[in-house]
């Protein structure tokens, strides 16, 4: 009976257990980082700062890569066309570095001015499409 081995144990320290209290890790106030926000909450304070809480923040998912080209490159990729639909090749963005020699057409949904500017030089045509 727990009742009687209580009584029986009145005035001694550690009721027949020893130094351990009988539990697992009893006298240090539980295991890991058991009791931090309460009987510990001093040890966080002094010696882990940052352990609770968030920090920085997270990219939104929906985050979608833009597929750009350069006027330049044109002509390396599509030699010989007089017309180029890039919205149907992939692209999403024609860009002005680089220079064109022929007159060619350009579809696409967007483009910058330099890019328009310098086939218009060349007697070409940018149609922006959506």
């Amino acid at each position: 009976m727990v009742r009687d081995r209580t009584k029986k144990r009145r005035g001694s320290r550690t009721h027949g257990r020893g130094k351990k209290a009988g539990r697992g890790a009893g006298l240090r106030g539980g295991r890991g980082n058991a009791g931090l926000h309460k009987h510990k909450y001093t040890y966080v304070l002094k010696y882990m700062r940052d352990h609770f809480g968030r920090r920085g923040f997270k990219r939104p998912f929906d985050r979608r890569e833009v597929r750009a080209i350069n006027v330049g490159d044109l002509e390396i990729l599509f030699p010989g066309k007089k017309e180029i639909d890039l919205k149907s090749e992939g692209f999403d963005r024609l860009l002005g570095k680089g220079d064109v020699k022929a007159a060619i057409k350009v579809i696409v949904p967007k483009a910058t001015q330099k890019a328009i500017q310098k086939i218009e030089e060349k007697g070409g045509e940018v149609v922006i499409v959506e």
